[in-house]
């Protein structure tokens, strides 16, 4: 498994995990920032064991190649002085030594390929963590500005609302003491169905004795005065005229 896949894996699950437990996006983006921490320490860590085992595998494959040079030139040597016996033996060794060397040529490949790799690993790895740190700032400054802004809304908002309801109550204020003023006009001018009544029976007692004064005119001074006739409607008097004609 990649450095990156496993790296992914752990974000995966701890995102998840927050998530479901409904973390604020801020911690979760620490939370990412450490575990790509965690893995740049691990990957340098596994880098540098790949360039010391690098170094031990140079060490070795230079004292093999010695060893097979050394033995090559004893086998010449041997042919040389005649010593077939000899020459067999050196070449022996001197294939022993060039197998061990061809092993570690290998090894020392595959030494090399980690380490190319991780220092790939560690560069991307680097840079996603310099965004990553860069987005989080970016976002912590974000929520501190919405915190700032909320926070001066909500004050102007309380302003403006206890500004109004002041303005309201001044307004409603004068309204009452116009309304009270039309009201002082009307003193005394307001009749009731009753006092209507009233003023319309003293209306009509007024016209019969008024009358009464006319007809007592018509007849003359030496007629006795009639009895002031009581208050009563129209049509009473009438009659009252006809019984006295």
């Amino acid at each position: 498994m990649g450095v990156f896949s496993r790296m992914s894996d752990i974000i995966n699950s701890n995102i998840n995990s927050m998530l479901e437990k409904a973390e604020d996006p801020e911690k979760i983006a620490r939370l990412i920032i450490q575990e790509m921490e965690d893995t740049l320490v691990e990957v340098r860590t596994s880098a540098a064991r790949s360039i010391a085992d690098k170094k031990d595998l140079t060490r070795q494959l230079d004292k093999y190649r010695h060893l097979y040079e050394e033995w090559d030139a004893k086998a010449k040597l041997a042919i040389e002085k005649g010593r077939e016996d000899l020459a067999r033996g050196a070449l022996i060794e001197k294939q022993k030594n060039l197998r061990k060397a061809e092993t570690i040529e290998k090894e020392f490949e595959i030494v090399e390929e980690a380490i190319e790799k991780a220092n790939s690993d560690m560069t991307k790895l680097q840079a996603k963590l310099d965004e990553a740190k860069a987005k989080h700032k970016a976002l912590t400054m974000r929520r501190l500005t919405a915190e700032s802004r909320i926070k001066v809304r909500q004050k102007v908002v309380d302003t403006k609302i206890d500004d109004a309801l002041t303005r309201y109550e001044l307004v409603e204020r004068k309204v009452d003491a116009l309304e009270a003023e039309v009201d002082s006009y009307d003193l005394g001018k307001g009749l009731t169905l009753g006092d209507a009544f009233v003023a319309l029976e003293a209306e009509e007692a007024v016209e019969a004795e008024l009358a009464e004064l006319k007809r007592r005119a018509k007849g003359g001074a030496s007629k006795p005065a009639a009895k002031p006739a009581k208050p009563a409607p129209a049509k009473a008097a009438d009659g009252d005229d006809e019984d006295a004609a």
